[in-house]
C-alpha cells in the first residue's frame, strides 16, 4: 500500500474514534504532496469542521469542488458546514443537490427531513421519510455500490452489483442500479430489461417505475411510457413530480397545448416549481409561442437563479438578447465553486450566445471553449473509437456483401430518412417535406439507433460489440420482419398521411441497416459547407449524444469520417441517397424543393416554397429560423471567430474547403 492510501487509512480511523487533529495530521502530509488529491481534500474538510476551523473547512471545500464539481459528498459535507454556522437556507440548498448527485447520501436525507419538519413542507418530509427508510433498509454493499456508481467508479460498480444480483436475483434496488450502469453505457435495452424485472417484483415502488418510465422513454416506446406514468400518478395522485412527468409524456406525443394545461395546473399547486415552468416554456416555444417561452423561463430563474436550464433555454431561441444585467448574473453565477457541471455548462452556453449578440466575439469564444471543455471532460468519446465504428461498415457493407444478401425486407415506403449531421439544415429541409400534404414530419426518432444497438451482443458494457457483422445473419424474414417493426413502433409519431420523415442526423452511420429492412424507404443527405456546420455544433448544446462537438479536433475529424461513409455508401448503394446541400437550398429554394420531390416522386406543391407559414411543433434548436423565410443568416457565422478554428481546419480534409477560407484562418 502506497503511502497515501495508508495515510487515507490511518485518517479515516483517526475521526472514527474522534482524534480529528491526528487525522488532520495524516491528510496534510499527503496534501503537501499533492493539493488536490480528493479523498484528502474531503476529510481535511471534515476533521477542521468538527475542530470548529470552519475557515478551513470552507477552503477544503472549495479546492475540493474545483476539482470534483459534482461531488455528492462535497456537497453533504458543505451542507454540515452551513448547519454547524447558523446558515440553515444554505445548507438546506447544498443537502438538496448532495441528494440529486447521490441519492444513497443518507445524512442529507435525514438532515432535509428535519429542515421540512420544521417548515410544515409535509409533502417534502414524507418523500425524504420515504428515501430514509429505503436506504436504512438497504444492505451495505448496495449503499457502497450506489455511492461509487455516482461517482463515476462504472467498473467496480458493475462487478459489485453482479455479484451481488447472483446471490440475490430478486433484489430490486440490486437492478436499478444495474440499469443505471447499462444507460451510461448506452446499452438500453438491458437498462429496460432489469427495470421491467424490477417493476413486477415492487410494483408500489414508484421511484423505479418511474426509472422504467424514463428508460422507456428514451427508447421512444411512447405509448409504453404513457402507461406507466399514468399508473403511477393513479398510484400517487398527490405527487407533483409525476403529474410533470405525465405533462412531459403528453408533450412528446405531440399534444403540446394539452400539456401546457397540466403544467401550469402543476405551478398553480406549487409557485415556486421552477422545473415545471422550464418544461412549459419549452411546450410553448415548441408551438412557436416565443414570448411565452420567454415568460416562462424567466419565471424559472427568479425562483432558481443558478438554474442554468433557464438561462441556455433563452439562448436556445436564438432570437432572445439578454440584458446587461441576465449577463451580469451569468457571470456570477460561473464563479461559484458550488455550482454544478451541469449548471456551468448552461450558463456558459448561454453567456457565449449573449456575448455573441453584443458583438464580443472574444468572450464569446472563451466562454463555449469552457462549456464544451465541460461536456468533454464527462464524455468517454474518442477520434480513434469513432473511426473504427464507422470504418466497420465500410469492411462489412460492401458490394459483396449486398449482392450476397440480395434484395428483401418490409416493402413499406413511408419513411423518408434525412440524415447527415447536426446543424447541417435537416430541420429545414424536414419543414419544407411536412409542407407537403402527403407527408407527416415526425420526430428525431431513435429506432434505427436502437436496432443497432441491439446487434452489438453481449458484451461487456463499454465495448463496441460485433455490429455490423452480425447483420451477415440477417435472414430475409427477420429482415421483413424489422422493418415492418420500424413501420408499427413509429406510428404514433403520424398522423395521417402516406409518408413520413424520420430526421435522426446519426442514421446515417446505418444506411447499410435501413436498406436491408426497408428497401423502398427514400434518403436525403442534409449537407452544410463544414466550417459552417461544424463551427455551429461546437457552439450548440445538445440535450444528448452528439459528443463528437465537443471538441473542434473532434467536430472536423468527425465531419471527414462522415464524407467517407457518405461516398461509400453512394457507390455500394447507388442511386439510393439523395445529396440536399443546405447552400443550394438558400440559393434556389424552388429547384431544390422540386428536385427532393422528384426523387421522392410527390408532385410539387407551394406550400413548400412557403414552408415558414406551416403551423406545426418543431422540437429541435432550429426551430425559430424554419418558421422564418429563407436568409443567409446562417452563413459564414464562424469568420468573426476565425483566429479561434486553426484546430478545426487543421483536421478537416483541405479538399473541402475554399482555400480563401483555409488563408483567412491560417494567414
Amino acid at each position: 500500500m502506497d503511502q497515501e492510501k495508508l495515510n487515507i487509512e490511518r485518517a479515516s480511523k483517526a475521526i472514527r474514534d474522534s482524534r480529528f487533529v491526528e487525522g488532520l495530521s495524516f491528510l496534510e502530509s499527503n496534501l503537501s504532496k499533492d493539493p488536490n488529491h480528493k479523498d484528502s481534500l474531503y476529510l481535511a474538510a471534515v476533521c477542521s469542521r468538527y475542530l470548529k476551523n470552519y475557515k478551513d473547512s470552507k477552503e477544503y471545500l472549495n479546492n475540493l469542488l474545483i476539482q470534483a464539481p459534482d461531488m455528492g459528498r462535497a456537497y453533504q459535507e458543505l451542507g454540515h458546514l452551513c448547519k454547524a454556522i447558523g446558515e440553515n437556507e444554505e445548507a438546506a440548498s447544498h443537502y438538496r443537490q448532495a441528494c440529486e448527485l447521490n441519492p444513497a447520501l443518507v445524512a442529507s436525507w435525514k438532515s432535509l427531513f428535519n429542515y421540512f419538519n420544521k417548515r410544515n413542507n409535509k409533502a417534502a418530509a414524507e418523500h425524504a421519510h420515504e428515501q430514509i427508510k429505503k436506504l436504512d433498509s438497504l444492505p451495505p454493499i448496495l449503499l457502497y455500490i450506489s455511492q461509487i456508481l455516482n461517482e463515476g467508479r462504472l467498473a467496480i460498480a458493475e462487478q459489485k452489483c453482479r455479484e451481488f444480483l447472483k446471490k440475490n436475483p430478486t433484489n430490486v434496488y440490486a437492478m436499478s442500479l444495474l440499469s443505471d450502469i447499462a444507460k451510461k453505457f448506452g446499452y438500453y435495452d438491458d437498462a429496460e430489461i432489469l427495470l421491467e424485472n424490477a417493476v413486477k417484483f415492487s410494483p408500489d415502488d414508484g421511484e423505479i417505475r418511474m426509472k422504467y418510465a424514463l428508460i422507456l422513454r428514451l427508447k421512444q416506446k411512447f405509448t409504453k411510457t404513457m402507461e406507466q406514468v399514468n399508473i403511477l400518478c393513479e398510484k400517487f395522485p398527490d405527487n407533483l413530480s409525476y403529474q410533470a412527468q405525465k405533462a412531459s409524456e403528453i408533450m412528446q406525443n405531440g399534444y403540446h397545448s394539452e400539456a401546457i394545461d397540466l403544467f401550469e395546473k402543476i405551478i398553480k399547486e406549487n409557485p415556486y416549481n421552477f422545473s415545471a415552468m422550464t418544461s412549459k416554456g419549452h411546450a410553448e416555444k415548441t408551438l412557436g409561442k416565443t414570448d411565452k417561452a420567454i415568460e416562462s423561463y424567466k419565471s424559472a430563474y427568479k425562483i432558481k437563479n443558478d438554474h442554468g436550464e433557464a438561462y441556455f433555454s433563452l439562448s436556445n431561441l436564438k432570437t432572445y438578447k439578454f440584458s446587461d444585467k441576465e449577463l451580469d448574473v451569468m457571470k456570477n453565477q460561473l464563479k461559484r465553486v458550488d455550482l454544478t457541471l451541469k449548471d456551468k455548462a448552461y450558463f456558459h452556453f448561454a453567456l457565449a450566445q449573449g456575448c455573441e449578440a453584443i458583438g464580443d466575439y472574444e468572450e464569446a469564444f472563451k466562454n463555449l471553449d469552457m462549456g464544451n471543455k465541460i461536456k468533454k471532460e464527462q464524455s468517454k468519446y474518442t477520434i480513434e473509437k469513432m473511426n473504427k465504428e464507422l470504418q466497420a461498415q465500410i469492411d462489412v457493407c460492401d458490394e459483396k456483401f449486398f449482392e450476397k444478401l440480395g434484395n428483401g425486407g418490409h416493402d413499406a415506403n413511408d419513411p423518408i430518412f434525412i440524415l447527415g449531421l447536426p446543424r447541417a439544415g435537416s430541420t429545414l429541409i424536414e419543414q419544407i417535406l411536412a409542407s407537403h400534404s402527403m407527408v407527416d414530419g415526425t420526430l428525431e426518432l431513435p429506432n434505427i439507433l436502437s436496432m443497432a444497438q441491439s446487434f452489438r451482443g453481449d458484451d461487456i458494457y463499454g465495448n463496441l460489440g460485433n455490429y455490423p457483422k452480425t447483420m451477415k445473419s440477417l435472414t430475409l424474414e427477420k429482415r421483413q420482419e424489422l422493418g415492418k417493426s420500424f413501420i408499427d413502433d413509429t406510428l404514433i409519431h403520424r398522423k395521417n398521411a402516406p409518408r413520413f420523415t424520420d430526421k435522426m442526423p446519426n442514421n446515417f452511420r446505418h444506411i447499410g441497416l435501413i436498406h436491408l429492412i426497408l428497401p423502398n424507404a427514400k434518403i436525403i443527405d442534409a449537407r452544410r459547407y463544414p466550417l459552417d456546420c461544424c463551427f455551429s455544433m461546437f457552439k450548440q448544446l445538445f440535450a444528448q449524444g452528439q459528443e463528437f462537438t465537443y471538441g473542434l479536433a473532434e467536430a472536423g475529424n468527425y465531419y471527414n469520417s462522415y464524407v467517407k461513409l457518405m461516398n461509400h455508401w453512394n457507390k455500394v448503394l447507388p442511386n439510393r441517397i439523395l445529396r440536399v446541400n443546405n447552400e443550394d437550398i438558400i440559393d434556389d429554394l424552388e429547384g431544390q424543393v422540386k428536385r427532393m420531390l422528384d426523387f421522392l416522386e410527390l408532385p410539387f406543391e407551394e406550400s413548400c416554397i412557403k414552408f415558414y407559414e406551416t403551423d406545426r411543433s418543431v422540437r429541435t434548436a432550429s426551430s425559430e429560423q424554419v418558421r422564418k423565410p429563407i436568409n443567409k443568416s446562417g452563413m459564414d457565422r464562424w469568420k468573426p471567430y476565425a483566429k479561434n478554428l486553426k484546430t478545426l481546419v487543421d483536421n478537416l480534409d483541405e479538399d473541402l474547403l475554399k482555400p480563401e477560407d483555409i488563408a483567412l484562418i491560417n494567414p
